[in-house]
């Protein structure tokens, strides 16, 4: 790829969102009936490549069974609010109803309470009771503090997830950083690392023995990351190069990482283009926030966002548009694409001849800035379909 020059002495690279790109179909189409979205992370089969963030407005115990009832994953958020409140309900109850002006405050008090161990074991076993796959997720500090009581919980699969994890963290003296590796062979269950954009970054993570690779840095609806810290690349490009680091890794090894792409997703669309650039799986966050049993009563907010000294995230309005079942499965009530996202996969993998997800990662796709706005200036201005 050519690098453009910024000025004399900085020259930067090209990088693309799904906003700019489109996929091109081939000579071939198939019934949708016909296609196969099934994957495997870690070992664990689901029909559905779509994950429900880790997030404590997506995801909480009744989530996450549903979720796998659905073909789907949900992960839970081992250091939120369901492990530091034994009833989370009067919680959540506070953080939808508090002014925006108030709002970083008040979070920075609620997740001040300390994580609870029992309560991290509670919280897998009644994943398990409930019939859930019980994936769970722990930012590396958490890891290093907490990585016993999911072992004897029995995760099915644990999410090691930050802004950014690298194999090579520098911390002060006297701190300890979380050995990757180690903790990746020590654990009795498949290991997820993230978050990641580079090729290099993917490929010393998949060595360092993660079953998954999570891709995207600051895109999702809450995040704030982008612009406190300046720091990202845009998902199309980033997925296409962790990708491409999860084949090299697979020729030289014969061992296969899932590369999942996390956040940035809104659509049936964006999911459908995430796979065409090379992605496994994706995992998103908002889209399910708006359904009717997420624990945030129709909001969303960021991982980050309780920071007691940088808050990287806020808490967004996105409204209740429908059940769990519609939003992945259909039968879709909207028209802006966020119903319905096996259906659109589906349907969009037909429209290619794509029979697999691995057939699905090889379709054209061709850069296309003007995609979402082509011939669309009526459903803008009527706000209408994907005007809205």
């Amino acid at each position: 790829m050519v690098d453009i020059q910024l000025g004399k002495g900085k020259t930067a690279r090209r990088a693309y969102g799904f906003d700019e790109i489109a996929l091109a179909p081939g000579q071939v189409t198939l019934d949708p009936a016909l296609a196969d979205t099934s994957w495997s992370i870690g070992g664990v089969e689901r029909e559905i490549p779509i994950i429900a963030s880790a997030m404590d407005g997506v995801v909480d115990v009744g989530m996450a069974i549903k979720l796998s009832e659905l073909g789907a994953l949900g992960v839970l958020n081992l250091e939120g609010i369901q492990t530091r409140y034994a009833d989370p309900n009067p919680v959540l109850d506070r953080i939808a109803e508090v002014g925006k002006d108030e709002f970083v405050p008040l979070m920075q008090e609620i997740y001040s309470t300390p994580v609870q161990p029992e309560l991290i074991k509670q919280r897998i076993q009644e994943i398990k009771q409930g019939g859930g796959v019980a994936a769970v997720s722990l930012t590396p500090v958490g890891a290093a503090k907490y990585g016993n009581a999911v072992a004897e919980a029995g995760a099915d699969i644990v999410f090691i997830q930050a802004t950014v994890v690298s194999t090579d963290h520098l911390s002060p003296d006297g701190i300890q950083p979380l050995d990757l590796a180690k903790f990746c062979k020590e654990m009795p269950m498949p290991v997820a690392l993230g978050n990641c954009v580079t090729y290099d970054v993917a490929m010393k993570l998949m060595k360092a023995g993660a079953s998954a690779v999570m891709v995207g840095i600051g895109p999702g609806a809450a995040c704030t990351s982008r612009g406190v810290l300046g720091v990202g690349v845009p998902q199309a490009t980033a997925v296409a190069d962790c990708a491409a680091a999860r084949d090299d890794y697979h020729k030289e090894t014969g061992r296969y990482v899932t590369i999942v792409a996390d956040g940035g997703l809104v659509t049936g669309g964006d999911i459908c283009k995430c796979i065409a650039c090379g992605a496994d799986g994706v995992m998103i966050g908002s889209p399910f926030a708006r359904s009717a049993e997420a624990p945030g009563r129709g909001f969303h907010w960021g991982m980050a966002t309780p920071s007691p000294v940088l808050p990287r995230g806020t808490r967004i309005n996105v409204g209740t548009t429908g059940s769990l079942e519609q939003i992945l499965r259909g039968p879709a009530k909207l028209d802006d694409g966020t119903h319905n996202f096996l259906g659109a996969l589906q349907t969009s993998m037909g429209t290619l001849g794509a029979k697999t997800i691995k057939e699905m990662q090889k379709v054209d796709v061709v850069i296309a800035p003007s995609l979402l706005t082509e011939g669309k200036v009526y459903q803008k201005a009527q706000q209408l379909g994907m005007g809205k």
